[in-house]
């Protein structure tokens, strides 16, 4: 087998990637830095950089949910129409908590998988606009239930925003507060954040929508402040901070963690679908959990292995640029 940095140098070359390739936890750590972080001025991706995690950030959500149901705020069951109110009268007053993390509601999306493009605009007002969870609560709406709650399973970032809102309401302090002190203090994530996209802070990656050197970036077409379905910034070692943590116990309980672990529903393709978790059979058995993430100049991947305590991720500032590094990554 070739040298590891030389079989992902190659397919970063072949493929212009741009970002951080990393296996944490492991014997030996494995961390490769790549491309620009920003291309106007000059500034090179390192080993720290942060970048967008996209629909990768929708474990944050759950937790905070999850949270919210360990201290007895929530229930899973909860009716999200408690919370809402008036709001969003088209989702169906028997839609839960659970069957939002799950993406069993059958509420209609305001973002369709099915022929989205990350080049698309998808936002129905300026990007300045979204500021809070609240402020995305226009969008949301609108959209009519496509399936009786709890029918089907089918991926619904809309529900992933109703569930931010739900959480502020419910946990009584704005949602990006509720993630950082109900999981990034707890796990040690210091770099990580949702951070505004006019203001990003040092070590932060610009998203760009292609490799070419006029490619646009993705400010125009992301909101300036995301919401509950995706969009916070992260580092390749807070993302190891994130697994080590929230599997050791040290953000929700052990139980709670294997709540949110266990196959709740099953997707189009037949994958187990735990609690903002994409699931994989493990060795040893039981669950070992994925995230992933894609949008406008944004692209992630991570998945750890509980039995060897290794995490493996890729973050690229390109809509594309982290899955061919990613079964690179794999394939070592």
């Amino acid at each position: 087998m070739p040298e590891p940095t030389n079989a992902l140098d190659r397919t970063a070359e072949q493929t212009q990637f741009s970002g951080v390739v990393a296996t944490l936890g492991a014997e030996t750590d494995l961390v490769r830095a790549y491309g620009m972080a920003n291309r106007s001025t000059g500034t090179p991706v390192t080993a720290d950089t942060r970048f967008g995690m996209a629909s990768g950030s929708k474990a944050m959500t759950a937790i905070v949910i999850a949270s919210l149901v360990s201290d007895g705020t929530l229930t899973f069951e909860t009716r999200a129409r408690e919370l809402l109110g008036s709001d969003l009268p088209l989702i169906d007053d028997a839609v839960t908590v659970l069957q939002l993390l799950t993406h069993t509601s059958g509420i209609g999306d305001y973002l369709d998988e099915e022929t989205w493009e990350p080049s698309d605009h998808v936002l129905s007002r300026s990007a300045h606009t979204y500021l809070t969870p609240s402020d995305f609560l226009a969008d949301l709406d609108g959209h009519p239930q496509v399936a009786a709650p709890g029918e089907q399973c089918v991926y619904c970032n809309g529900g992933y925003a109703v569930l931010a809102v739900i959480a502020e309401r419910a946990g009584g302090h704005d949602y990006y507060g509720l993630v950082r002190t109900r999981v990034l203090e707890p796990a040690g994530m210091a770099d990580s954040g949702f951070f505004r996209s006019d203001r990003l802070p040092e070590r932060t990656a610009l998203g760009y929508l292609g490799t070419d050197d006029d490619a646009l970036t993705n400010v125009f077409h992301l909101p300036v402040m995301a919401t509950g379905d995706g969009g916070m910034y992260t580092t390749a070692a807070d993302t190891h901070r994130f697994w080590s943590a929230f599997l050791g116990g040290r953000i929700v309980d052990d139980a709670m963690v294997q709540e949110m672990l266990r196959p709740h529903a099953t997707d189009a393709d037949g994958g187990p679908i735990g609690l903002g978790f994409e699931l994989t059979a493990a060795d040893a058995g039981g669950w070992d959990a994925n995230l992933d993430g894609y949008d406008a100049g944004v692209s992630f991947a991570s998945r750890h292995v509980r039995s060897t305590g290794v995490t493996r991720v890729v973050l690229s500032n390109t809509s594309e640029g982290a899955w061919p590094m990613w079964e690179a990554l794999l394939d070592l």
